[in-house]
């Protein structure tokens, strides 16, 4: 599995990236989260790639998109992560978030704490989450879609 950040060369592969209603419920949609990262340089918008296809995309967001969920100056945020509908349950979530440490401390070297927000209804992704390495410290917040709970992994 590699990682890149978005570039236009990947504007097809996200033009037919797929989510279920079911994940839409809980995650952003690439298009809507590149054209954010687009407009602000703090977001990151990572295709990962499995034999030059995208299975997974997520957003690293700096600065003060961490600030509702933790106090570190020195902490990134992980949002929008998913899977491709058509490759869920092969495994490439839990690849990626294992590969994540790894590309943060090399792309992000002031970076000492990934943060995430799932939903409380959301426990198949809690799960992975925390399967991953990230804990549970009892932080609590409302979100659009619902009460979050957010986890930290330490570099």
């Amino acid at each position: 599995m590699q990682f890149y950040f978005y570039n236009e060369s990947f504007k097809v592969a996200i033009g037919q990236y797929q989510l279920s209603e079911d994940q839409r419920r809980y995650t952003g949609d690439p298009k809507d989260c590149i054209k954010l990262s687009n407009e602000d340089s703090e977001r990151s918008s990572i295709l990962a790639m499995e034999n030059n296809e995208l299975v997974t995309f997520f957003v690293l967001h700096i600065n003060e998109g961490v600030k509702p969920y933790s106090d570190n100056d020195h902490a990134i945020l992980l949002r929008a992560f998913s899977t491709d509908f058509r490759h869920q349950g092969k495994g490439y979530a839990k690849q990626a978030l294992m590969r994540l440490p790894a590309f943060v401390k090399e792309n992000f070297r002031e970076i000492n704490e990934m943060v995430l927000a799932v939903n409380v209804g959301n426990e198949a992704a809690q799960a992975l989450y925390e399967k991953c390495g990230f804990i549970d410290e009892g932080e609590r917040r409302m979100g659009p879609k619902g009460e979050l709970i957010v986890m930290s992994y330490y570099l």
